[in-house]
């Protein structure tokens, strides 16, 4: 077997390393830090060439790197490659062919074991472009027969297992941008070649001359290496990760991860050689530079080598997929510098059209031109590997950049979109941004502007002091460079659910993989066959609350269905939430389900979440089964809650459920038992409750006001179903509010039971306004019977007198500071008292101006005394209207006295024109009832008399 280390003679770089060390020696200061760390850069070089098993150093979404890795597998033809990347998503690499890139790979995890619950749910995600070297490897090895690829790095399991779980809060994540393809997942990353030391990185940029680490990488690193061969490639790169590996603290967290990461893949690669057979001469390992000079015990592939113990996976289960990434989100995950990715891959473009390589790309695949079937070449034999090193540093770089044909066409065409967006740019502007992009390099110490130069002239000629559209100069240079090209997952590449969905919504004839939004009109009259899509897309908004699916018009309130509905759909460029929700079930229906299930078991859920899942099994799913289920589950969490804190929510909806019952439009047409069962627990548990709500100081009025508003309206199915009065009244005598607001609410309660009349609380309300001690706190008593026309309705009039009286009476300096407290508690906690409030106020007061002067306010009017006794006049002598009404319906009247315990009989009479004739007898009931109550039947001939 021939070996590569016997082709790395040791004394290969020691010219290099003489060098290094003289440079040290004449430059360095104070400790000798300086030549350790030049010679360990070159053992580390060394080290890493000497490995028996080739290493190929790569940077993520590099297109330097990319050009070698094409470049290296066509000459070497490896039969094995092992690539850094998490092992478990081996089996998605073959859908990669359905898609169009960038797409990621996707690790999704949401129920949780072994892992803290807050870190959930758990993500990972690696995104591929095409212009990166794990691509060209992937695409090699799916079309290459007989090529074998083994992905070593740990699993996503793996990944959260070596996460520090101290704390219970995610692991830090970037900030997302709102175009974030990525969401919060964590990204794995191939080739992280990002300074560890921020001076460094000031450094470099300070004397690069660049604004961000990506510019400084593209200029020093990406176009130099763009046609370097693979010698030099691999030493260069090499260099680049040993000297950022030295650099790192040996004591720091991410160091110590990293090496983790080598172990296990070196683990993984031994594992594979030895129960293969191969040789390793026939293999390639492809990593980030970072890892390609690690130094572990457990590193290299010679048998014996130490292996690392790795833990077992735990119980998560985790579900795989592809999700659409985006050139943004990728920067946004790693942290690169706006535009970045884009102009890597323009340049990827540029250099395969000038070096007139053809890339790897998997057959089918969409958005890429049709691959070649030319058969690849023999393989090159090795070759001894020289010093390649030391002519790359001492050479400068070489000019690279636009040159003035391009720079002229950029610069004409970003005038042109200019316009186009709203900016008034014109030839004079695309002639500064020539001339500017020209200066800017020349001030940077460049032969030749960069696309970064002109990006920065661009901004600076065109970009004025408002922004006239959308889109910036910026973004408009981006898609200039190609755009921020956002990938596709095909059809064959959807989860069972996300295929079904697009199954489902076929009938609407809507190309639902477009990138624009979509509008689809149902009219379920003229279309009764597309209520399947209707109620699959309510399904599907309440599922996807965002901007996936969104109706414009139309409405599924219960007992309520459209006749037509309007959407806005855009699944082509929400596919990742699609996505995601294809990971929990085969079917919308099966994940609506479980997520009403899950949130009423829910340790936080109370019986209002409860309540509002039944709402929504009724609205989208009509299940009466789980609707049952959720309704038990409502009763459970009613009898065990121990506050009152969501009695509106409960007494709301609850309301709406029993009418929608009792409605035509529920089959049954009565009360399922569930739902009794709820009125009868809620009676007892809000009954018990009660007394110490009105004492409580933490508990609101609003909450008090919603018991009091359950136990009066569902007082009569209560009773119906064996609870007993008596422990209403006894909760509401064991009652002592301390505060105004529910001391008001006390006397409505207790004036709904009987015991408290209107008259009285007239009475309590004007000495409250007499005291001068209590005016002060008037308004919060006022308050409360505003809150008291929730459960005591025919309170209303009486409210509207109170607030009437205190608008009169009350002084300016208490009235003014009260009124806004009193319009933002109507709006927040009582916004559906104010109608009510309103209508009762507009039948007392008079409706016409001019009629206000004289208008006396119906509790100002004084009344004449009613005269009972001997001197009250005969009934016979009342209105002939009542008369005759009395004698044409004598069963009513009799039936009457027989309800106050009177008996008789009926003497007839008769009415002529002067007047009423007949009589009553004297011992007959009626004629008592008429002598007694003169006031009424004279209340009953107004009445008649209109």
């Amino acid at each position: 077997m021939s070996s590569v280390r016997s082709q790395v003679p040791g004394h290969t770089f020691e010219a290099l390393r003489g060098q290094l060390l003289d440079a040290a020696a004449t430059f360095a200061e104070g400790p000798a830090a300086l030549p350790e760390i030049l010679q360990g850069l070159v053992d580390d070089v060394y080290h890493s060439l000497a490995e028996p098993l080739e290493i190929f150093p790569v940077c993520h979404h590099s297109p330097a790197s990319a050009l070698a890795m094409g470049r290296r597998l066509r000459q070497k033809q490896p039969k094995v490659i092992y690539l850094e990347l998490c092992e478990d998503l081996q089996p998605l690499l073959t859908e990669l062919r359905n898609c169009r890139l960038p797409v990621a790979l996707q690790a999704f995890a949401s129920d949780l074991q072994g892992f803290p619950a807050a870190w959930g749910p758990l993500n990972v995600i690696a995104p591929i472009t095409e212009a990166s070297a794990e691509y060209q490897a992937i695409a090699y090895a799916l079309e290459t027969p007989g090529v074998e690829l083994v992905l070593v790095d740990r699993s996503a399991d793996h990944v959260f297992q070596w996460l520090p779980q101290e704390s219970a809060d995610q692991p830090d994540q970037p900030d997302q941008a709102e175009e974030n393809l990525h969401g919060d997942a964590v990204g794995v990353e191939i080739g992280d070649l990002r300074p560890r030391f921020a001076e460094l990185e000031q450094y470099l940029l300070h004397h690069g001359k660049v604004r961000h680490w990506s510019e400084w990488w593209d200029q020093y690193v990406e176009q130099p290496l763009a046609d370097a061969d693979h010698d030099t490639y691999r030493q260069v790169m090499t260099l680049i990760g040993s000297l950022f590996r030295r650099l790192t603290p040996e004591d720091s967290e991410r160091l110590a991860s990293d090496e983790e990461r080598e172990r296990y893949m070196w683990t993984r690669i031994r594992a594979h050689l030895a129960s293969s057979g191969l040789d390793r001469s026939e293999a390639l390992y492809v990593c980030g530079a970072f890892h390609a000079v690690s130094r572990v015990e457990e590193a290299g592939s010679t048998p014996g080598t130490p292996d690392l113990q790795i833990s077992p996976r735990s119980g998560t289960e985790w579900l795989y997929g592809l999700i659409p990434s985006s050139h943004s989100s990728i920067e946004a995950q790693f942290g690169l510098a706006p535009g970045s990715v884009s102009i890597a891959s323009a340049t990827w473009e540029k250099s395969l059209r000038r070096s007139g390589l053809a890339p790897f790309r998997l057959e089918g695949q969409k958005g890429t031109r049709r691959r070649s079937t030319k058969a690849l070449p023999a393989p090159a034999p090795a070759t001894p590997v020289t010093d390649k090193l030391s002519e790359y540093l001492a050479t400068a770089p070489p000019g690279g950049g636009l040159d003035e044909d391009e720079l002229r066409g950029w610069c004409v065409d970003i005038v042109r979109l200019a316009r186009r967006n709203g900016y008034l740019a014109s030839t004079a502007d695309a002639i500064a941004v020539y001339q500017t992009s020209v200066l800017l390099a020349g001030m940077r110490g460049r032969l030749r502007p960069t696309p970064y130069d002109f990006q920065d002239a661009a901004i600076t000629c065109i970009e004025k002091d408002v922004v006239p559209g959308r889109r910036d100069v910026r973004h408009l240079c981006e898609i200039l460079l190609g755009g921020d090209k956002v990938g596709q997952v095909g059809y064959d590449a959807l989860p069972p659910l996300a295929k079904d969905v697009h199954d489902r919504l076929a009938p609407l004839g809507i190309d639902l993989q477009s990138r624009t939004i979509r509008r689809a009109l149902i009219d379920l009259v003229a279309q009764p066959e597309l209520a399947g899509c209707s109620r699959l897309l309510w399904r599907l908004q309440y599922l996807l609350p965002g901007r996936a699916v969104r109706t414009v018009m139309g409405s599924r309130r219960l007992g309520e269905k459209s006749r037509q509905e309007s959407w806005d759909l855009d699944l082509g460029r929400q596919q990742r939430t699609l996505i995601e929700l294809g990971y929990e079930g085969v079917t919308v229906e099966q994940v609506l389900e479980q997520r009403l299930r899950r949130s009423v078991h829910d340790p936080k859920a109370t019986a209002a979440d409860a309540l509002g899942a039944v709402e929504d099994s009724l609205r989208l799913l009509e299940s009466p089964r789980l609707t049952d289920e959720l309704g038990l589950r409502a009763v459970e969490l009613l009898a065990a809650e121990r506050t009152v804190d969501d009695a509106p929510l409960v007494l709301n909806r609850i309301r709406r459920l029993i009418a929608y019952f009792e409605s035509p439009a529920h089959p049954g047409g009565r009360l399922p038992t569930w739902c009794q069962q709820f009125v009868t627990a809620g009676y007892a548990h809000y009954c018990t409750l009660l007394p110490t709500s009105f004492a409580d100081e933490e508990t609101g009025v609003r909450q008090v006001a919603a018991m009091l508003g359950f136990l009066f309206s569902m007082e009569g199915l209560a009773l119906s179903r064996g609870c007993e009065r008596t422990q209403l009244e006894l909760a509401v005598q064991q009652s002592a509010p301390q505060t105004p607001a529910k001391t008001a609410l006390f006397w409505a309660a207790r004036h709904q039971l009987g015991h408290l009349s209107i008259g009285d609380l007239r009475e309590k309300c004007d000495e409250l306004l007499a005291n001068p001690l209590v005016v002060p706190s008037f308004p919060q008593y006022v308050s409360g019977f505003v809150h008291a026309m929730e459960p005591v309705p025919r309170l209303s009039p009486f409210v509207v007198e109170t607030l009437s009286k205190a608008f009169a009476r009350l002084p300016d300096p208490v009235l003014l500071p009260w009124l806004p407290n009193l319009i933002t508690t109507l709006k927040q906690e009582a916004a559906e008292l104010v109608p009510i409030l309103t209508r009762e106020a507009g039948r007392t007061f008079p409706g016409q101006l001019p009629t206000l002067d004289s208008w006396t306010a119906p509790w100002n009017r004084t009344q004449a005394p009613v005269r009972t006794g001997p001197q009250a006049p005969a009934a016979q002598n009342h209105h002939p209207l009542a008369r005759k009404l009395l004698d044409a319906h004598p069963t009513t009247a009799l039936g009457v006295a027989g309800l106050l315990g009177q008996e008789g009989a009926w003497t007839e009479f008769t009415v002529g024109k002067t007047g009423a004739s007949g009589s009553i007898s004297a011992d007959a009931p009626a004629g008592k009832l008429f002598r007694e109550f003169p006031a009424s039947m004279r209340a009953v001939a107004d009445l008649l008399r209109g």
